[in-house]
């Protein structure tokens, strides 16, 4: 049990009352978050590398100062430093994403229940307790990455909110196996997905509800990974990362791991809702993409992540140091099928060499990387990066394009100087 300080942004101990415009967790008393007007504190001003990127930098509730896309929905994009030498990013650290601007003020623990219908022998509404206590539980670590991940980065600009790199984290998740939820409802027969509903809400009736389907046969898989979790990093789920209960699809970009969730339906048909469709879709061929500046003729759902990796402890324009040793190191990820290997380059991708992976906390985890290279000469030095997975899969040398600005994945360039 806790109580949020939104000036100080720390956690303090529990008071009977909750202060109006701060955050109580916990199952005693729920969880309150007041106005939407006093959300955050006071921020500065921060540049994202590419055009029209400065953006501010504010502190909320359970988080430390984040970049601000949009306050109302909420989107905070984590600070690109943030990631440096850490795999598992903090809580208060991780990138939050909206897409309707009616969150809930209050959840009460107690009487919070979890509806299971639709096409079920057994309708359920589950407890938390319910979820803690009558099912084993399950342990992940993985990646919830936003699918605009980099937008902002797209050469000719695309529409949708410009992010950075920061659209992304990695968790570890602690919930329930979804197919065992669905197992206990029981689907009956004709069953072909399941929709996922959370607490927030359009602002208008007009408007679409925030609601995401999967195949059941994803959801009840043998090895089908797909959570509700409640916890996160060993702590309760933070209110804006989908307290009380998150979907995890794990390999699945963060549109599908639906917050506040609070209905699952088993349906006989394929969803197609707003947010399955038109929204989020990408083009249907090999390589998800088209000619910039023109159109897909047919799109599916967004789906799997593609292949990433980054270097974190260097950015454009930091210097290195001439004749002397220079330790790079950084993250990469894939959809799940692991990484194998990391390549880097000192020479704009003219030779490359491998890099040495950190542990491997899981296939749908970051996977850090390190390396050392000496620059010989002063000047500019172009420096590269490149992931390769088990099915030897690996990130492009040129970046490919689609009107929506997703699932960017190109060789990232870090430009410095040696001094």
């Amino acid at each position: 049990m806790k109580q949020i300080d939104q000036t100080t942004n720390t956690a303090q101990p529990l008071r009977r009352n909750l202060i109006k415009g701060g955050l109580g967790l916990g199952l005693g008393l729920g969880l309150n978050l007041g106005s939407s007007d006093s959300l955050a504190s006071a921020g500065q001003r921060t540049q994202l590398p590419f055009a029209f990127g400065e953006r501010e930098l504010t502190s909320f509730p359970e988080k430390k100062p984040m970049i601000v896309l949009t306050s109302r929905p909420v989107q905070l994009e984590t600070p690109f430093e943030y990631f440096d030498n850490k795999i598992i990013t903090p809580n208060d650290e991780f990138f939050v994403r909206y897409h309707l601007a009616n969150i809930p003020k209050r959840i009460d623990a107690k009487s919070f229940k979890l509806k299971v219908g639709g096409n079920v022998s057994k309708p359920l509404e589950l407890t938390l307790r319910d979820l803690k206590t009558k099912f084993t539980p399950q342990k992940l670590v993985a990646v919830n990455q936003c699918s605009g991940n980099s937008r902002g980065f797209f050469e000719p600009r695309v529409t949708g909110g410009q992010l950075g790199n920061g659209a992304m984290g990695n968790a570890q998740w602690v919930g329930v196996p979804l197919k065992d939820i669905l197992k206990l409802a029981a689907p009956g027969q004709g069953a072909r997905q399941v929709s996922f509903n959370g607490l927030d809400a359009p602002v208008l009736q007009s408007d679409a509800d925030f609601v995401k389907a999967l195949n059941i046969d994803h959801a009840l898989a043998l090895d089908s990974n797909v959570m509700v979790a409640y916890e996160m990093n060993g702590a309760e789920l933070p209110y804006l990362n989908g307290y009380p209960l998150k979907l995890i699809v794990p390999g699945y970009y963060g549109t599908y791991w639906v917050k506040h969730l609070s209905e699952i339906n088993i349906i006989d048909t394929e969803y197609n809702g707003f947010w399955m469709n038109p929204a989020y879709r990408i083009p249907d061929n090999d390589c998800n993409c088209v000619e910039p500046g023109t159109a897909p003729t047919k799109t599916v759902p967004i789906n799997k992540f593609t292949i990433r990796s980054f270097i974190t402890n260097l950015k454009n324009a930091s210097t290195v140091l001439a004749n002397q040793s220079t330790v790079v190191r950084g993250i990469a990820f894939d959809s799940g099928l692991g990484i194998s290997k990391v390549l880097f380059s000192s020479d704009d991708g003219q030779t490359w060499r491998e890099t040495k992976l950190g542990n491997d906390l899981g296939r749908y985890s970051f996977r850090g990387w390190s390396t050392e290279f000496t620059a010989q000469t002063k000047g500019e030095l172009k420096l590269r990066v490149k992931a390769i997975n088990r099915a030897g899969e690996e990130q492009p040398m040129t970046a490919k394009w689609m009107p929506a600005g997703y699932m960017r994945n190109v060789v990232e360039t870090v430009t410095v100087s040696s001094v």
